[in-house]
C-alpha cells in the first residue's frame, strides 16, 4: 500500500500534464503519481508515462466515473486529488497531507475562494455558481466548507473506501463535500493560490449544463440525506397553496353560506391528502436513513480495524527484513 498517492484525472491536459507531473513529484517525493486518462486524444497519457506518472485508464466518459475508478483501484493512507490543468500549486499538496497524516483530517480543501479564484478565473458565471453552490450547501446542510466545488483535496483512506460514488461527471465534488458533512467526517481547509488556465489549454466544465447538473445533485443530495426536512418543505408547500385556493371559497362561504366552486374545493381536499402524505414518507424515509446512518458507522469500524490490522502485519514485516 502507498504511503501516499496524487491522483490526476485527465481529458485532454497534453499542454499542462508534464509540469503538474513533475511539480508533485518535486514536491511529495515519497508519492506516486497516477493519472488515469479519461480518451484523450492529444497525447496526455504518453506525456504523462515520460514524466514519471503512473497511467492508468478509464473508458467511460466523465470526472465521476474516473474517480470511481482512482478510488477502486487504489490502496495508500493519504489520498491526494488534484487537476491535469495546471491551475492547482502543488506546493500546498504537503500541508494538505500532513492534515491527513497527523491532524485525522477525513477530507481537506483546497479552499481557491478565499484567494485569488474571484480574480484568477475570467468566467463570471462561474464565480457566481460556485458562490449560489457553497451558500445553498451550507445553508441546507449547515456547515462551513470554504470551497465546495474545488478538484483540489487530500482524503483519509477512510473517507476513499467508504465513499459511495453515484455522479458520473463535474458534480462529483458536490457529492464529495456533502457526503463528508452528512456523515460527520473530519473536514478540514487549506487556503491555495488559484490560477488561471495557461494560454492554449481550454477548459471541459460547461458553465451551464453543468452548472444545472450540479443544482440537480444538491437537491437529490438533500432528499437522500435530509428526507424529513425535504418533504416537510414540500407539504408545507402544498399546505400553501391549499391555503391560497380555499381563501376566496371560505370567505363566500362565510358571507353567503354557499360553495360556489365545488371543484376548486375538491382540488383543495386532494392537495392536503397529499401534503400528509408527504409528511409521513419523510417521517418513514427519515427512519431508513438513521439505519443506514448507523451502518456506516459500523462499517467505518471495521475499516479502522482492517487498517490497524494491516499496519500490525507491515510493521512486522519490516521487523524480521531487518532481522
Amino acid at each position: 500500500m502507498d504511503q501516499i498517492a496524487v491522483l490526476i484525472p485527465c481529458y485532454n491536459e497534453g499542454k499542462t500534464i508534464e509540469k503538474v507531473v513533475k511539480d508533485f513529484k518535486r514536491v511529495l517525493p515519497e508519492a506516486v503519481i497516477y493519472v488515469y486518462d479519461n480518451n484523450s486524444s492529444d497525447g496526455t497519457a504518453e506525456i504523462a508515462a515520460a514524466a514519471g506518472a503512473v497511467v492508468r485508464h478509464e473508458y467511460q466518459q466523465g470526472k465521476g466515473n474516473v474517480i470511481r475508478r482512482m478510488f477502486g483501484e487504489i490502496n495508500a493512507c493519504c489520498y491526494v486529488m488534484a487537476d491535469g490543468d495546471d491551475t492547482y500549486p502543488a506546493e500546498s499538496a504537503r500541508e494538505m497531507v500532513d492534515k491527513v497524516l497527523y491532524r485525522n483530517a477525513d477530507m481537506v480543501v483546497g479552499d481557491r475562494l478565499s484567494s485569488t479564484y474571484f480574480e484568477e478565473n475570467k468566467r463570471p458565471f462561474h464565480n457566481f455558481g460556485n458562490t449560489i453552490v457553497r451558500g445553498s450547501i451550507n445553508t441546507l446542510f449547515k456547515n462551513d466548507i470554504k470551497d465546495i466545488m474545488t478538484g483540489y483535496r487530500a482524503f483519509s483512506r477512510r473517507f476513499v473506501k467508504t465513499f459511495p460514488i453515484l455522479s458520473k461527471g463535474f458534480e462529483i465534488e458536490t457529492e464529495m463535500s456533502i457526503h463528508a458533512i452528512d456523515k460527520n467526517l473530519a473536514v478540514d481547509n487549506v487556503v491555495i493560490q488559484y490560477r488561471d488556465r495557461p494560454e492554449g489549454s481550454e477548459s471541459k466544465l460547461n458553465t451551464y449544463s453543468d452548472g444545472f447538473k450540479v443544482l440537480r445533485t444538491i437537491v437529490r443530495l438533500f432528499r437522500t440525506y435530509r428526507p424529513l426536512r425535504f418533504y416537510s418543505l414540500l407539504s408545507l408547500l402544498m399546505i400553501i397553496v391549499a391555503g391560497i385556493l380555499f381563501a376566496p371559497i371560505g370567505v363566500t362561504y362565510v358571507q353567503t353560506g354557499l360553495v360556489p366552486r365545488f371543484p376548486t374545493l375538491i382540488a383543495c381536499g386532494f392537495i392536503v391528502l397529499a401534503a400528509i402524505v408527504s409528511f409521513f414518507a419523510g417521517m418513514i424515509l427519515q427512519s431508513i436513513y438513521s439505519h443506514e446512518r448507523q451502518r456506516f458507522e459500523l462499517d467505518l469500524y471495521r475499516e479502522m480495524e482492517s487498517d490497524s490490522e494491516r499496519m500490525i502485519i507491515e510493521a512486522k514485516g519490516r521487523e524480521e527484513g531487518r532481522g
